[in-house]
């Protein structure tokens, strides 16, 4: 299939699967108000093909790539889960400690995408660990739409919970020097914004991309520096930023803020059409320069 980017899709069809992937519309209703967007012979299940994830384009670093090791790793998650697992990826070679950086996934799981994140930190020199919230559920099911209805059955504040216990596993791992950062997209964005938070004796560094602001009240409790990506189309995260700003200077919390003008939400996943290379590869840069900075 040849790749499609945003500028091949009217803005309000973007907008439309921004609904439906947020679950905020289902299925049903995407594809009944997508029709009128339905023309040469494409039908409106064809288009939420197109505008779907296609993990073909995932890969940047091969599972394989000798620069890296990788495994599948357990970990406890008292108040959560119970139990979890997450995606370890961390550079091969001699032992030694390695700076870390949990990745926290987007609405559905631990997909290809997010695997292919966490591999790519690694070859930067970090240890990155990415848990899957689905794990109790059996974990990601190999499809984003049946990740979506799982993850929506489970407890918010549990998914917190095993994040915070993701990092506090990652911050002691032997591998780790005991720094630990934190970069998230979409859902995950707002948990990297939430770590913040809840552990500002962990978190020494935060990167949201694209995620929901915490509350002006908790932004004082936040100690770690923050780099901030968002998408200058996405009205719906971005609504929220103004105040968040206002909190974060008032609380004299260190703060770098970037949005991306004329892309979407979504823009750094490299498997929909939404992804932006130029403002991917750009924020990216940027993020690991600002983890190499501020966790050494």
């Amino acid at each position: 299939m040849q790749r499609k980017t945003a500028s091949d899709f009217p803005q309000p069809l973007l907008d439309l699967y921004d609904d439906y992937a947020h679950s905020r519309i289902g299925r049903r209703d995407f594809l009944e108000k997508a029709s009128q967007f339905a023309a040469g012979g494409l039908t409106t299940a064809a288009l939420l093909e197109i505008l779907s994830p296609n993990y073909a384009f995932a890969q940047q670093v091969a599972k394989d790539d000798p620069r890296i090791k990788t495994e599948t790793a357990e970990y406890p998650s008292p108040k959560g889960a119970g139990t979890m697992r997450g995606y370890l990826a961390q550079p091969a070679g001699e032992p030694k400690k390695h700076p870390g950086v949990l990745v926290v996934h987007e609405n559905r799981g631990l997909n290809p995408y997010i695997e292919d994140v966490t591999r790519r930190l690694a070859t930067e020199g970090f240890i990155a660990f990415a848990p899957d919230a689905l794990t109790p559920l059996g974990g990601y099911p190999g499809d984003d739409e049946k990740g979506k209805d799982l993850q929506a059955k489970r407890k918010p504040e549990e998914m917190i919970e095993d994040f915070i216990a993701g990092a506090q596993w990652l911050q002691k791992n032997p591998g780790c020097t005991g720094k630990v950062g934190v970069v998230g997209f979409c859902y995950g964005g707002g948990v990297a914004n939430t770590l913040a938070v809840r552990l500002p004796d962990v978190i020494a560094a935060a990167a949201p991309f694209y995620g929901r602001q915490p509350a002006a009240e908790d932004v004082p409790k936040i100690k770690a520096a923050l780099l901030l990506h968002y998408a200058g189309l996405d009205t719906r995260i971005d609504e929220g930023w103004p105040a968040y700003e206002a909190a974060l200077k008032q609380a004299g919390v260190q703060y770098t803020a970037y949005i991306y003008p004329n892309v979407n939400h979504g823009f750094h996943n490299d498997t929909t059409p939404r992804y932006d290379e130029a403002a991917a590869k750009l924020a990216w840069s940027r993020t690991i320069e600002f983890f190499k900075k501020t966790l050494g």
